[in-house]
């Protein structure tokens, strides 16, 4: 064989190498949730404290954490909570209502109230009845304002704190937070997490949680 005949050889196995391992990259490696392997512990005081909902269930735990109108975390309740339920997995819903940014209002006074209703009472049915009615319909009927009471604002400020703790422990073990992100324990037993923005994340969850590949 000619040196010419090596040396496109050479190239074409070095290109299907580069589209192998980007195609890993793109379809797989990249979708893949983090094993928390920092701060551990910290991580799961500061969730297992907040104000999360969830329907009861006793067998796993799954902690989401998000706000009302995130239409990445609508997406992901629709599309796997029956699924996540029907194998006994708790989820632990948390929402927030999110600081205003530059003058901009991140939140309603409707969704603030329901937010620290939330927290205080941990009532999965209100949840349940805000989730049924679009965001900008929801009206908060007969929960307290939280304008105005000291004590609610200061329930709402600790959803934003949760935010603040958790961006920087993540960060350390390469999850950059976002909407929603989900916290969860595999089969064994490890620590894992992922801001899931995007539905290809979904059957990395299911696996670690014992579910069969959605259909």
């Amino acid at each position: 064989m000619t040196r010419f005949r090596l040396i496109v050889l050479l190239l074409v196995i070095l290109t299907a190498a580069g589209a192998g391992g980007w195609a890993l990259w793109h379809y797989d490696l990249r979708w893949r949730p983090k094993t928390i392997t920092k701060h551990q512990e910290e991580i799961t005081q500061l969730l297992e404290t907040a104000g999360w909902v969830s329907p009861g269930l006793k067998d796993k735990r799954l902690y989401m954490v998000s706000f009302r109108s995130c239409p990445d975390c609508i997406r992901f309740k629709a599309e796997q909570y029956p699924d996540l339920h029907a194998a006994g997995v708790d989820t632990r819903l948390i929402q927030v209502a999110r600081r205003d940014v530059n003058g901009l209002a991140k939140s309603t006074p409707a969704e603030r109230a329901t937010v620290a209703q939330l927290w205080l009472t941990r009532d999965w049915a209100l949840q349940e009845r805000w989730m049924k009615v679009p965001p900008t319909a929801w009206t908060a009927p007969g929960l307290p304002p939280v304008d105005g009471d000291m004590a609610r604002t200061a329930v709402v400020e600790a959803g934003r704190k949760l935010v603040d703790e958790l961006r920087p422990l993540l960060k350390d073990n390469g999850v950059n937070f976002a909407y929603p992100l989900l916290v969860w324990w595999d089969e064994k037993g490890r620590m894992r997490a992922c801001a899931c923005e995007k539905r290809e994340t979904y059957r990395f969850v299911r696996k670690d949680l014992g579910l069969k590949p959605a259909p």
